[in-house]
């Protein structure tokens, strides 16, 4: 669907809902797998799992997690960008982002 044959009045939003495994490799591709399933059948916006590249770690603060983080813009977000783009959606995609210093 192109923008300008978008309904304005009307916006479908699709929940992606995954179980993640500890490889991000594997959990970015399930996510791109739905994002596209999504996208076909309409949705114009849709959102990721929070920490969807990993299994979900935040329940206490383990500094060995922090080598999860990604720089943005980063490969993962640079990935997703260039998929909504071409499938002319909004996407929602909460990742670990890394910290600098301070």
């Amino acid at each position: 669907m192109k923008n300008s044959e978008i309904d304005v009045s009307t916006i479908t939003v699709g929940l992606v809902q995954m179980a993640c495994s500890p490889e991000a490799d594997k959990n970015l591709t399930s996510a791109i797998e739905s994002i596209c399933a999504a996208a076909k059948k309409g949705a114009q916006i849709i959102c990721l799992p929070e920490l969807f590249l990993t299994q979900y770690f935040c329940q206490t603060e383990d500094t060995q997690n922090f080598s999860l983080a990604e720089p943005l813009p980063g490969p993962t977000s640079e990935t997703l960008s260039k998929l909504a783009k071409e499938l002319e959606i909004v996407l929602v995609v909460p990742l670990f982002e890394k910290r600098t210093q301070g």
